[in-house]
């Protein structure tokens, strides 16, 4: 019989994140710290007109680009925000989950050949989105020593003739790095005078924890005609189950990616967009709150990493930290085997994120302040007898 699949697809690895939540879900009283979703409900306000949504029966299709009122929120919501002023009519549009947003994007723009500059340690999608497209990764290892921050030297060293689009995943998962106003600044001419086009993965934008706060490169000067700024309601509105992202940018992309959207999806769930109103226009202080939950376990870890002397930059986005683990002479997946086999505690090996993530770890800490306790204790008595092993020997 023929090969009934294709090259392309068989050649990508499955997702590494998915494997310790898998054996730690049959294992009693383990802990998992891998996985990135809020741990606190979807809010009240979110859920009622969900369901409200539902008692009118309003269970149609939304136009391929979303419901108008959803895109206005999210107009509003960027120009509050971060200074960004998009058409609502034109330049936004509602995906599944912002990981449709960066699929759709890349076959948008994407020739055969086309270079994409992926940073990494970063989000699993981004690479095999390229290859599905056509293009060709180019991976840019981040440095611990920089705070896992791009920086103009890296970007630089990067570019080739073939190159096309480059990748911007700040506040980083797996890393919890962010890029302030600076650090954007060091990039921009490059980005100008290269002629490259911007995909900003800016799911994490509401999780950042620095005094300056956010900032987007769309916003830049230069920037917006060259950016796709991709955003999304599961991390910042605990909404990971209603799938609601969202993609803003120049007409002439915008156009073409609602294209492959009108053909593949048709539309954003119903229902979740007009929760996805309510989320915008009134979830302000929800976001606040939760944002100073994760703030306060944030703290916590670094400090508890410091008590047992695992070196960890202090990430300041998102709800992961990436401690190191070089000392013990082992990789990162015999770690995490070895980590969840003893102490029962599930998290995700830094090479799920790309091979340059080899020697640590990815925690994540959308869980209660008890269950890090707990699961930080294991860890700590975990590390001690790695130690005194090693010392043995």
């Amino acid at each position: 019989m023929r090969n009934p699949l294709s090259k392309v697809i068989t050649e990508i690895e499955p997702s590494g994140i998915r494997k310790f939540f898998d054996i730690v879900s049959e294992m009693k009283d383990a802990i998992s710290l891998g996985v990135g979703e809020p741990d606190f409900d979807t809010p009240w306000h979110i859920r009622d007109e969900g369901i409200y949504s539902l008692e009118k029966g309003r269970t149609f299709y939304t136009s391929n680009a979303g419901l108008k009122e959803l895109k206005i929120e999210i107009s509003n919501f960027l120009n509050r925000k971060y200074g960004l002023d998009y058409d609502y009519n034109h330049e936004i549009m509602v995906t599944v989950g912002g990981s449709e947003a960066i699929d759709i994007a890349m076959r948008a723009m994407l020739d055969p050949g086309d270079e994409v500059l992926i940073p990494q340690p970063s989000y699993v999608s981004y690479l095999p989105c390229a290859r599905l497209a056509g293009g060709v990764p180019v991976v840019i290892e981040l440095k611990a020593e920089n705070q896992f921050r791009l920086t103009r030297d890296e970007l630089e060293a990067a570019i080739t003739p073939k190159t096309k689009i480059l990748v911007l995943p700040f506040p980083n998962n797996p890393t919890g790095a962010v890029m302030e106003r600076s650090d954007l600044e060091e990039l921009v001419d490059v980005i100008v005078a290269n002629d490259l086009y911007v995909i900003t993965d800016e799911i994490y934008s509401e999780l950042t924890y620095t005094e300056e706060g956010h900032v987007s490169i769309a916003a830049m000067p230069g920037m917006r005609d060259r950016t796709i700024y991709i955003n999304g309601l599961s991390k910042s509105h605990a909404m990971t189950g209603w799938r609601i992202g969202y993609a803003c940018g120049p007409q002439v992309i915008l156009k073409q990616m609602l294209k492959i959207h009108q053909f593949a999806i048709m539309c954003a769930p119903t229902t979740s967009q007009y929760a996805g109103v309510s989320a915008l226009k009134n979830g302000d202080e929800d976001v606040a709150h939760m944002r100073d939950e994760y703030n306060g376990r944030r703290r916590y870890l670094v400090h508890r990493f410091k008590e047992m002397g695992l070196e960890c930059f202090e990430p300041f986005g998102a709800f992961y930290a990436f401690p190191c683990i070089k000392e013990f002479g082992m990789t990162s997946d015999e770690f995490a085997t070895r980590f969840l086999q003893e102490e029962k505690v599930a998290v995700v090996p830094g090479t799920a994120f790309g091979a340059c993530g080899e020697g640590f770890l990815r925690i994540s800490y959308a869980y209660s302040l008890e269950a890090l306790k707990e699961a930080l204790d294991r860890m700590e008595r975990f590390v001690q007898k790695l130690r005194a092993e090693k010392k043995e020997a």
